[in-house]
């Protein structure tokens, strides 16, 4: 069983990854909103973290990478220095949780290593889902902010993309996988008390079966 729940947490590591990678590669964390007066659905606007993409009725999609990090948004700025950390931890994550299965021969001499650095594997998919978590929902309060703001002209004003969907998607499997091999260090620690516990029954129970001292005995301890 535990075996199971770690290759599950280890599959649901591997998506996680790839939902960090897509969410923060693609342009589309905000999108062209077609509201009030900015009715020309022909045109199309995305923002992404790396560069913006517009699209025009029988043009091809061009995009182009942002010529500065400054000319960005604040939340847009932050989330391209945490989603790169969080891919890079769920890697770290990936790696360490793969030395530290059960069927693997790593720290195998010492069990309780093994689990600490497995709980440390855990704490590695969590953090990710909250450095991933941060940004997501970071830029989606300012688009829906913005979106409702009436000072804000409705040509400015933006939609959530599909990075965000993707972005929280991925958080819900950084945080299953963490959760998975928590609750796999916990049986793990469970296991590991178990000899101990043994030991000291059969220990307890061969003293309370021992025989008693033999009449020559006692004699024996007289003279």
């Amino acid at each position: 069983m535990r075996a199971k729940l770690e290759i599950l947490a280890m599959v649901l590591g591997f998506l996680g990854l790839f939902g960090v990678v897509a969410a923060a590669a693609m342009p589309m964390w905000r999108v062209s909103a077609f509201i009030g007066a900015n009715l020309i659905v022909m045109e199309v606007l995305w923002e992404g973290l790396w560069m913006n993409c517009y699209n025009q009725a029988d043009i091809k999609m061009q995009c182009k990478g942002y010529d500065s990090l400054l000319i960005l948004p604040p939340e847009l700025q932050a989330a391209r220095g945490l989603m790169v950390v969080a891919a890079v931890l769920v890697v770290v994550a990936l790696f360490v949780a793969g030395f530290t299965m059960k069927r693997t021969t790593c720290c195998e001499d010492h069990p309780r290593a093994k689990n600490v650095t497995l709980a440390f594997a855990a704490s590695l998919f969590l953090l990710a889902c909250l450095l991933a978590l941060i940004p997501v929902c970071w830029v989606a309060h300012t688009v829906i902010r913005d979106f409702y703001n009436p000072t804000v002209v409705d040509s400015r004003k933006r939609e959530l993309g599909a990075s965000l969907f993707i972005g929280w998607a991925t958080c819900g499997l950084l945080l299953a996988a963490g959760v998975v091999l928590v609750l796999s260090y916990h049986k793990r620690r469970s296991k590991e008390y178990q000899p101990y516990a043994g030991t000291y029954l059969v220990g307890a129970s061969s003293v309370r079966s021992g025989r008693a001292p033999s009449s020559f005995h006692k004699v024996h301890e007289y003279v």
